[in-house]
């Protein structure tokens, strides 16, 4: 059906309520474009909401907080899906794409302490003290960067691993968690300390969000181009297209940080061991062909040029200047493979399912 001619624009969503305030911001975004158009919330649950009991890399599936909302997207009962960008795939199912990406939000990991340690960092913990993080990625670089420090794995939205955090008999002296999302719940008074990206990588997409939507839905293609936001949709191209050829995901440690200054793109990647002891790191450069500065025709249609980034639709973000970001990707990628990344991430995950 034509969304013209639709009474009210269905919204996919996690039910957690990070997520909720997340759908809620790009239906206001919406909202004051289009304000005569009405949208619905429709909430699940994903299989990665409700295994809680065990890490996710032993879970061993990719799209375990997509797979629920893209079924719905698939057989029509949602219109769009609003995701973390971090939590998507590289690769999509077949017939989806990201029809924008909002301005990022800080990307860097933020460090919350228990009671008992305000006012220390991660560096002035006591010896032995506990971090709380799922993530490989932060397991790895703080078992490098900080090797007096003990990690344990913690699972569960944001309030579920504060209230963990809170419990006075329990095991944490501090656990680690995206900026953004504490920045989205108005808790930033409970950061205690940011993790500098020189020091500590971030999540491929980290600190975005991504709607999916059909690939051949025009009009919904056309209504969410303008929330594009032409840094962070290069910036994050250019990430996950590292990601996509290293074919990483949550089954190794895998992270990147990148920058876009005026026209020059810059990504750093890595993949650690397990044990953080072995590290593969490369910083790689690319100067971009921007809009208006090449010549290029203003295309009249450019929701509707088939090529796809990574799994997102161009939009009004020039196609050379994707095109270059995702060549960077694939570069810093091979970089890191050709110095044996392969073999690291490899043995992690044989690691991991030896564990399972």
């Amino acid at each position: 059906m034509n969304l013209e001619a639709r009474d009210v624009i269905r919204v996919g969503s996690r039910k957690s309520e990070l997520a909720l305030i997340q759908t809620r911001h790009v239906i206001k975004c919406l909202k004051d474009l289009y304000p005569k158009k009405n949208f619905e919330i429709v909430t699940m649950n994903t299989k990665g909401d409700k295994i809680l009991d065990k890490s996710l890399p032993k879970i061993g599936e990719k799209s375990l907080f997509t797979e629920e909302l893209e079924l719905a997207l698939e057989s029509g009962r949602v219109d769009f899906v609003v995701h973390s960008l971090k939590d998507l795939p590289t690769t999509l199912p077949e017939g989806m794409a990201l029809g924008a990406i909002l301005k990022r939000e800080d990307p860097r990991d933020a460090v919350v302490m228990s009671k008992k340690y305000q006012g220390k960092t991660l560096e002035t913990l006591p010896e032995g003290s506990i971090i709380g993080t799922s993530s490989l990625r932060r397991s790895a670089q703080l078992a490098r960067n900080m090797p007096h420090l003990k990690v344990e794995n913690i699972r569960g939205n944001l309030n579920t691993r504060l209230k963990k955090l809170d419990d006075e008999d329990g095991p944490f002296a501090a656990i680690i968690l995206a900026a953004a999302g504490l920045n989205r719940m108005g808790w930033q008074d409970r950061i205690s300390q940011l993790l500098d990206p020189e020091d500590t990588l971030y999540a491929i997409g980290q600190g975005a969000l991504g709607v999916e939507c059909r690939e051949t839905d025009w009009n919904t293609l056309s209504l969410l181009e303008p929330l594009h936001d032409v840094e962070t949709t290069l910036k994050c191209v250019c990430e996950r297209s590292f990601l996509k050829t290293l074919g990483g995901g949550c089954s190794a440690p895998v992270a990147v940080a990148s920058s876009l200054n005026g026209k020059d793109l810059t990504i750093t990647g890595a993949v650690w061991s397990l044990d953080g002891q072995t590290l593969i790191k490369d910083t790689l450069k690319s100067k971009l062909y921007l809009p208006n500065d090449d010549g290029e025709p203003p295309k009249k249609c450019p929701y509707r040029e088939p090529r796809l980034y990574c799994s997102v639709a161009p939009g009004k973000v020039s196609g050379i200047s994707l095109l270059g970001a995702e060549q960077l990707g694939k570069d810093i990628a091979k970089s890191l493979i050709d110095k044996d990344a392969l073999e690291i991430m490899s043995k992690a995950r044989n690691e991991i399912l030896s564990t399972a």
